[in-house]
């Protein structure tokens, strides 16, 4: 793959979209030729639409660049979607139609019978049901693929992983999420300083969707939803990046504390067969300590793209408890949509 595909993206002035552009400044088989905006941007070099939020300096190579409006016109391959939820439908299908592969982040599309909600590691056969939603949708080139909510990524790897060797019958989790999460400027300083916020509107429903249907299996031209249930609790703290979650599952067959770990450790999969240039080595990185993961010491393993586990232990209401962390605007947001455009290109269809 010597030659690099032309990524465009939507919604670049956002969290998630100055993360896209950090993370595909030096990317291998992707090179950003198009940014596109809401209205307030449109017409301005990148470096003064843009109020740069990240530790690392802007790329120097988009500066210059002009910020678009959000039409299907754009000097590039393929887009990828930061748009926020309330917009994002509308305008991802008219670049799908208008022939643009769309690797979307935003929500609106995610529990469409036939969109691809991808994790490569676990769901990367439902890439098949791209052929589905071209003849049902009338896209010729174009198409539309998600990637899962932040809360989700953050707890569905170790779920896999014991999903595909013991069985998932039931979860509770309960979330402490970061408030990157809720983009900028996010929550109120008011609001989150000295506090935790115990709603984050939506977050449940997605959490509990999502997972059955990320772990299901593809039938025909639709996804069977995998049959646990999953209960979520959302709640918003008063950290930067990093989404923690506590989370205790009941399995179909028996196992041992050592089983699970076990488990966990060895779970690898189709990107790390493929060597995806963003895939983890180790999906899921399970530490010993008695008091990790934490947010700040571990939401950078395996450069963000890891879940981390810790407290694994018997739980004496279900089987097993533990503690996943996932980096909420990496691994559950932009690193993990550029995960998803890896694999597509891999498989022929990007």
């Amino acid at each position: 793959m010597t030659k690099k595909l032309r990524a465009g993206i939507l919604g670049a002035t956002g969290t998630v979209g100055q993360r896209f552009a950090e993370l595909l400044a030096d990317h291998p088989w992707f090179e950003i030729t198009a940014l596109a905006a809401s209205e307030r941007s449109t017409g301005k070099q990148f470096r003064e639409a843009c109020s740069w939020k990240l530790v690392s300096p802007m790329p120097e190579a988009l500066k210059e660049l002009t910020v678009r409006d959000l039409k299907p016109d754009l000097d590039c391959d393929f887009v990828f979607s930061s748009l926020p939820n309330d917009m994002a439908g509308p305008v991802e299908e008219a670049f799908a139609l208008a022939g643009y592969p769309v690797i979307s982040n935003s929500s609106s599309h995610r529990l469409d019978v036939d969109v691809p909600l991808l994790v490569p590691e676990i769901s990367y056969a439902h890439c098949d049901l791209i052929p589905v939603q071209k003849a049902r949708r009338g896209y010729d080139r174009g198409y539309i693929v998600t990637n899962p909510n932040c809360s989700t990524m953050a707890v569905i790897l170790p779920l896999a992983a014991l999903d595909r060797d013991f069985g998932v019958e039931g979860v509770v989790t309960t979330t402490l999420q970061a408030v990157s999460g809720a983009g900028y400027p996010g929550v109120a300083s008011m609001d989150i300083v000295d506090n935790v916020v115990p709603y984050i509107g939506g977050e449940e429903e997605k959490m509990e969707a999502e997972a059955r249907k990320i772990l299901g299996r593809l039938q025909g031209e639709s996804v069977e939803y995998a049959p646990f249930i999953l209960a979520a609790h959302c709640n918003r703290v008063n950290v930067m990046d990093g989404h923690l979650a506590t989370v205790s599952v009941k399995l179909k067959k028996p196992a041992t504390r050592e089983d699970v770990i076990a488990s966990m450790r060895g779970y690898v999969s189709v990107p790390q067969e493929l060597k995806l240039p963003s895939a983890p080595v180790s999906p899921i990185v399970v530490r010993e300590e008695i008091d990790r993961p934490q947010p700040r010491l571990d939401r950078e393993t395996e450069r963000g793209m890891a879940c981390v586990v810790g407290r694994v232990r018997k739980c004496p209401l279900f089987d097993f408890k533990f503690v996943a962390l996932g980096h909420n605007t990496i691994r559950g947001a932009a690193g993990g949509a550029i995960l998803n455009a890896e694999l597509l290109r891999a498989k022929g269809y990007l």
